[in-house]
């Protein structure tokens, strides 16, 4: 029997609908309109892609969209500087940094600066912190969306055992404390990990994000689990053309697992999803 195919797309397109009814909401009882920047520095042709589908995105669901461009020799202090000016706009309720950055910035620093109330990305060590200790926290959108993404076939993960391939701050790290927030026992894998397959089968919920095209074969996965496919990851055809695939090999894995998340239309669409609803919720606590 075949994995049911988890649907990014279409839980993004309820998850967006949700946010628009919620901007009509916000704008008629206080006149607020939510704003998300968004800031490129340089020419990096896959940001500018990413980039492009927030901001239209953004548009689409009634928010207002502040598109900052600077070109990729821009100095520490002028990103920091407008970093600074849009935590002090109060048009600005959301800010997020496109990374990666051109090599001569900081990333942390870049973060670091982001009043954390309007770190919609979730990346600010306090936001991270919050995360790990229960608290109100942002949290990071594709770790966030792939909870979504789980919770639409198995409501309950309580006491489910979750075994996390990456340990990003971006992915790795928030997902596991999000499995952890939700009662999960999780283990998370890396590269010194020894005998990765056998741990995996014992995973009742197998997340990857490591960024290895279709490393996840079926003979590392337990019957029935559930398996969430993070990477995306551009391979060469047969006919020279490229194609997108996961981490995780679906074809094979289909025939094992319970649910599987398809590359691309997995956490994909959802990570703007949820990066809408971060806005809109940080714009919801700016006016309470």
């Amino acid at each position: 029997m075949m994995a049911v195919r988890i649907d990014g797309k279409e839980l993004a397109k309820q998850v967006r609908k949700e946010v628009s009814e919620g901007v009509k909401c916000l704008k008629a009882s206080h006149g607020v309109t939510p704003g998300l920047a968004v800031v490129l520095v340089g020419e990096d042709p896959a940001s500018q892609v990413y980039v492009r589908n927030k901001v239209k995105q953004t548009e689409a669901c009634g928010m207002n969209s502040f598109h900052h461009v600077m070109d990729a020799g821009t100095s520490r202090k002028s990103l920091l500087s407008l970093i600074k000016a849009l935590n002090n706009n109060p048009a600005v309720h959301g800010i997020l940094v496109q990374l990666p950055l051109p090599a001569h910035l900081d990333s942390r620093d870049v973060i670091q600066t982001i009043d954390p109330a309007k770190d919609v990305d979730g990346f600010h060590s306090s936001n991270v912190g919050d995360l790990w200790t229960s608290g109100k926290s942002f949290v990071p959108c594709t770790p966030l969306g792939c909870l979504a993404l789980l919770k639409s076939v198995e409501p309950n993960i309580a006491g489910k055992n979750a075994v996390v391939i990456g340990r990003s701050n971006i992915v790795g790290r928030p997902m596991a404390a999000l499995l952890l927030n939700e009662s999960a026992t999780v283990t998370i894998a890396h590269s010194k990990t020894k005998d990765l397959p056998a741990l995996c089968r014992q995973a009742d919920i197998l997340v990857a994000a490591v960024g290895r095209p279709r490393m996840i074969k079926a003979d590392w996965v337990k019957p029935g689990a559930i398996v969430l496919d993070v990477g995306i990851n551009r391979v060469e055809i047969a006919d020279g053309r490229g194609r997108l695939v996961g981490d995780v090999d679906f074809e094979d894995v289909s025939t094992v697992a319970g649910a599987i998340t398809p590359v691309p239309g997995g956490p994909g669409p959802m990570t703007i999803a949820c990066l809408l609803a971060n806005t809109l919720e940080a714009a919801k606590r700016a006016v309470s």
